[in-house]
């Protein structure tokens, strides 16, 4: 693995240094500057793609953009994304081994109409709401809510149109009281979300804050990470 890193970094620096000529170019050359950042990504995606079917066989499966997409959640460092993917890949294999959720195995879930799918926004991405009053940490238990979580997620990914990447979430917490409040399940929800699907949300909106709410969201701020905070509204 050390000489896989090391052939990473001297990948990275080749290609950096490829593209170094273009700093402190004028204003006009915007455009070129923007192609040459697309190229940076390609070929890191390149290597990456590279470097992780090595460590595992079955990354032959994803395309381009997922591998992208953790790249891009670890700032274009290939080593740290590559383990943020290979820790996906594992996850993925032991918490969804079908490959999918039923709708069976979170039954208990879905009684409640906690989430609701609606159209595009503006930009073409899905929309998803929320609703936090509807959810009871006594309905069911985590891994069955963590389930849930995956199952919501994969069904907006898959409502994305094409070209499309991004979801939009709106947080609807009117009823929301402290029978509601479940720390373990909103912590396990940014750890999928931040973890297994980097880079799929792209505005987070919470409305109808009841005032009792900031007392859980102060115990949960801390877990969320610099990215996802830039979301939030």
């Amino acid at each position: 693995m050390d000489k896989e890193k090391e052939k990473v970094k001297q990948s990275e620096e080749e290609t950096e240094m490829e593209f170094k000529d273009c700093e402190g170019e004028q204003e006009e050359e915007k455009v070129d500057r923007i192609e040459i950042s697309d190229e940076i990504e390609r070929s890191k995606v390149g290597i990456m793609r590279a470097l992780v079917e090595r460590e595992d066989p079955s990354a032959k499966d994803v395309d381009d953009l997922m591998i992208r997409r953790f790249l891009r959640a670890r700032d274009l460092d290939i080593e740290k994304a590559s383990t943020m993917f290979l820790n996906y890949i594992s996850w993925m294999r032991t918490f969804v081994p079908k490959g999918f959720i039923s709708e069976s195995e979170i039954s208990s879930q879905l009684a409640h109409d906690k989430l609701c799918m609606q159209g595009l926004d503006k930009q073409g991405r899905p929309i998803v709401v929320a609703f936090g009053g509807r959810h009871k940490p006594t309905n069911g238990n985590l891994e069955e809510f963590k389930r849930f979580v995956v199952y919501g997620l994969e069904k907006i990914c898959a409502r994305m149109p094409k070209g499309q990447e991004k979801f939009v979430a709106i947080g609807d917490l009117e009823g929301w009281g402290y029978s509601n409040s479940d720390i373990r399940a909103y912590v396990a929800s940014l750890s999928i979300l931040q973890d297994c699907y980097p880079e799929r949300l792209a505005k987070l909106f919470i409305v109808h804050v009841p005032y009792i709410f900031m007392t859980a969201w102060k115990v949960v701020y801390p877990f969320i990470d610099s990215r996802t905070k830039k979301k939030g509204h």
